[in-house]
């Protein structure tokens, strides 16, 4: 009952007149494996929807700040105060109302809906609730769960994940989010928003592993610039109740933090298990429990597909809803159809936001042996007002594209952003870039003046050109977490040994220290020039 078995679902009904059911929990806030769900699933009721309505609240205190800088007169010790119950309440009752459109929308489409845990008994049967249904296809939709790390007092009362968070009782004074995913730093963000003192605890050296590393580094540093407290290179030791209603968290390098929540933001699994997949002979990735597919979502047995999150293709609603249109397609429509993962741009709301498009840096030049890379940061035209907050709102854009000689050469391959509005502009630049846009494309573009986005047609000049040799040197280099704790003299001798690749084969046996690898990357000269 999730964003892609409901259109799967519609599609599939509406479109090809097939006979249609489908089953989901009853509807709760906080979600329980077998108990609590409800139509809409994670994004709707306890993920990017309520989470993109309070990150909209939390840009409040800020912008009434930013009016001094405009000429308003706010009093100096103006501090406003947000309701918390208020604001829960407005959330929550958005959210209903969302999970009662779901229902009129498959209503509308005439399909069945049945409310209980479903269970796959064969290849052609489902049982809910003990009543059994018979289908000429069954598509398993049932999203992932978040991941709690078993480290001493995960369990206390006040640990949570990002179900319980968005639905807290009392705005917490004091609050660790362990993780550097997107969740991890959006959560951070909006919480920082309203007030709290927020620790962000995350094992490497920069968050949001798997973007471009410009965009992980100005993050990094735009996140410390508004007041969060990072604790890269740390891991959860352990936690503790101190007996008033808080915890101690405690982290392997002697971090101490008393909180009043601890948050995991580190990861999510495949919701696949206690659900008579295996029994019924479908094949499940064995480590991460995932729901293993081809490339039209059809898993081993031929009248069983998945898709979404459960599949750990990509996890963004707007793919789980392409994947279900195209599995209805496949199913009904005469028309075997793949879903297309290329060019699916995305956003993170952490703040400042972020939106991206195609490949990072290492990936493009790995992928096509050599791209140029074109980048600018700046202060945005709002801040050159003295509103006092021009350094943690810096945008950075990034734009790569093939180096000539190559083959697409021109062709812009990734585009990536840090910065207010980033996921507006970057919904249009990825059109632009499934219909196969060039570096030229976007330089015969007439910006719109005065705006950040007009950047986009105005990066004239190349930053730098990257190999594949380089990128595939700079990706391991990145691949090592670390921080040294040596002087000015060692730390030059391992930069100079980086330059000279004759630190590839033995690094030096490192210990916890202040100088971490971005710091190392940047005095080489491998985060300026790659070539």
């Amino acid at each position: 009952g999730g964003s892609g078995g409901v259109r799967g679902s519609r599609w599939a009904a509406s479109q090809y007149g097939a006979k249609v059911a489908v089953a989901e929990l009853p509807f709760q806030l906080v979600s329980s494996k077998f108990e609590a769900g409800g139509l809409g699933g994670t994004c709707v009721i306890r993920g990017c929807v309520p989470k993109k309505l309070l990150i909209y609240g939390s840009h409040l205190r800020e912008e009434l700040a930013d009016a001094r800088g405009y000429g308003w007169s706010v009093p100096e010790d103006f501090k406003p105060e947000v309701d918390w119950d208020k604001l829960v309440q407005a959330k929550n009752a958005e959210v209903t109302r969302l999970n009662g459109i779901y229902k009129k929308l498959l209503d509308g489409a005439k399909v069945e809906f049945h409310e209980g845990y479903a269970k796959v008994v064969d290849a052609h049967t489902v049982e809910v609730g003990g009543k059994r249904f018979t289908s000429k296809y069954i598509c398993v939709a049932t999203g992932s769960r978040a991941v709690v790390l078993p480290v001493p007092g995960s369990d206390l009362p006040g640990v949570i994940t990002s179900d319980e968070a968005l639905a807290l009782p009392k705005r917490p004074d004091v609050l660790v989010v362990v993780g550097g995913g997107y969740i991890a730093v959006e959560f951070a963000g909006f919480f920082h928003g309203y007030g709290t003192e927020v620790h962000l605890v995350y094992r490497a050296d920069l968050p949001l592993r798997g973007f471009d590393e410009d965009v992980r580094s100005h993050l990094s540093q735009m996140l410390a610039a508004k007041g969060i407290h990072v604790h890269s290179g740390e891991n959860p030791a352990s936690i503790e109740a101190t007996g008033d209603g808080k915890l101690l968290f405690k982290t392997d390098k002697g971090t101490e933090v008393v909180a009043d929540n601890v948050m995991f933001a580190t990861g999510r699994k495949p919701n696949s298990s206690a659900m008579g997949l295996e029994e019924a002979g479908v094949a499940l990735d064995e480590r991460s429990g995932k729901v293993l597919v081809d490339e039209y979502s059809r898993t081993n047995v031929e009248s069983i597909f998945a898709i979404g999150d459960v599949t750990d293709r990509m996890a963004l609603t707007p793919v789980a809803l392409m994947e279900g249109m195209a599995m209805a397609r496949t199913m009904f429509g005469d028309e075997p159809t793949k879903p297309d993962h290329e060019n699916v741009p995305s956003a993170v709301f952490s703040q400042p936001p972020i939106g991206s498009c195609g490949l990072t840096e290492a990936e493009a030049a790995s992928r096509y042996g050599s791209v140029d890379v074109y980048l600018t940061t700046f202060k945005p035209m709002k801040h050159t007002m003295p509103t006092g907050r021009g350094d943690e709102e810096k945008i950075l854009m990034k734009l790569i594209a093939v180096s000539e000689g190559k083959e697409a050469a021109g062709r812009v391959v990734g585009c990536h952003m840090v910065g207010s509005d980033a996921a507006e502009m970057m919904q249009g630049i990825a059109i632009a870039m499934k219909a196969g846009a060039t570096k030229a494309t976007f330089d015969a573009t007439v910006g719109i003046h005065p705006s950040a986005a007009e950047e986009w047609c105005t990066m004239r000049t190349k930053t730098r050109t990257t190999a594949a040799k380089n990128a595939a040197l700079y990706q391991r280099r990145c691949s090592v977490d670390f921080s040294l704790d040596a002087d000015e003299s060692e730390f030059s001798r391992l930069c100079g040994a980086i330059v000279r690749g004759s630190a590839s084969s033995s690094w030096p046996r490192l210990k916890p220290g202040t100088v971490s690898t971005t710091r190392v990357f940047r005095e080489t000269g491998l985060l300026r020039r790659r070539a």
